[in-house]
């Protein structure tokens, strides 16, 4: 059982921004759970009504009574955790993400994607969702299976950054992509404000690795996460723990930059957590460890590495918080 809920209402929601001086919609003590709900798009994207495609009422509300501040996502948040402070990390425990709407949408917009040139003009599709079944219905006949996460999780960025849009994945995390994140793992994010300032959206009910065409599926989501505060264990950028991996990310313009960030992350944190010589571990990501292009289309590009448990069989999952450095 969750402890606290937070909803998508206009009061508690920023759209297309983080700013390290938001005031929080919500403050917990380390440890608690939240259930936080989130829609994803603006007017544009939302089905007409004589598609039979429902809208969220609260969905409605904040299009019709908000405008977005920078381009980017409508995000609810957000929530601060008691005693954070710069140079700690937050462990945010995805403890279960449900979808909350029969639909999601996935666009195509002019300059914007991997592939422009070829695909200039804009393209939005609403696609129908069968929750019980866990699909999507495309329209040229494909029937995809579901894997709902969160595409932007992250807290606040250092106070000398300003207001900056949410689409450019960052130390502080924001838009990840990564579809790794689903329920049971944990990311940990580097705390660069005081009460860390969560916010998480950008609902996705399904994305491949790259995310190319701009968009996955996108669809509103309700999320349980909870949070745990790890006082000064420093970490240069976002790292995730799933059922069966370790997780570093990196994000640059530059897809060869990302990826080398990534790879020396993940040195970095074997070295830490298992006790191995440096060249050991680079030898070890050569064998093992996988590096995916998370996202390619958000400015600055994702690369995240993951590697196996099963390669560490010394390092027990609950017992690297942030496998810091």
């Amino acid at each position: 059982m969750t402890d606290h809920r937070l909803e998508p209402t206009p009061e508690n929601v920023h759209w297309g921004f983080f700013d390290a001086t938001l005031k929080p919609a919500l403050s917990v003590a380390s440890g608690s759970s939240v259930t936080i709900r989130t829609v994803s798009g603006g007017a544009d994207i939302l089905p007409s009504d004589s598609s039979g495609l429902a809208v969220l009422s609260e969905h409605r509300r904040i299009v019709e009574t908000l405008k977005p501040v920078l381009p980017g996502h409508i995000l609810t948040g957000p929530v601060a955790i008691e005693g954070a402070e710069p140079g700690d990390v937050l462990e945010v425990c995805i403890d279960d993400v449900r979808l909350i709407q029969d639909w999601g949408w996935n666009a195509n917009r002019p300059l914007r994607g991997s592939l422009p040139h070829r695909f200039p003009e804009q393209r939005i599709l609403q696609i129908p969702i069968n929750r019980n079944a866990m699909t999507a219905a495309c329209p040229w006949g494909t029937t995809m299976p579901l894997r709902p996460f969160f595409g932007v999780m992250g807290v606040a960025p250092p106070a000398n950054y300003g207001r900056v849009s949410t689409i450019e994945p960052r130390e502080y995390g924001g838009n990840i992509d990564n579809r790794e994140l689903i329920p049971g793992t944990k990311l940990y994010l580097p705390v660069f404000v005081p009460g860390a300032l969560f916010s998480t959206g950008d609902g996705h009910a399904c994305q491949g690795d790259g995310e190319v065409n701009l968009t996955a599926l996108e669809t509103a989501l309700e999320g349980d996460f909870t949070f745990v505060l790890h006082k000064g264990r420093k970490l240069p950028r976002p790292r995730a723990v799933t059922p069966t991996h370790l997780i570093t990310m990196a994000f640059d313009p530059d897809l060869d930059d990302a990826a080398t960030r990534a790879l020396e992350d993940m040195i970095d944190a074997m070295v830490s957590i298992a006790g191995m010589a440096a060249n050991d571990a680079y030898a070890l990501c050569s064998l093992g460890c996988d590096l995916r292009i998370t996202q390619l289309v958000d400015g600055n590009k994702g690369v995240h590495a993951m590697l196996p448990f099963d390669l560490l069989p010394q390092v027990k999952r609950d017992n690297i918080p942030g496998f810091q450095v």
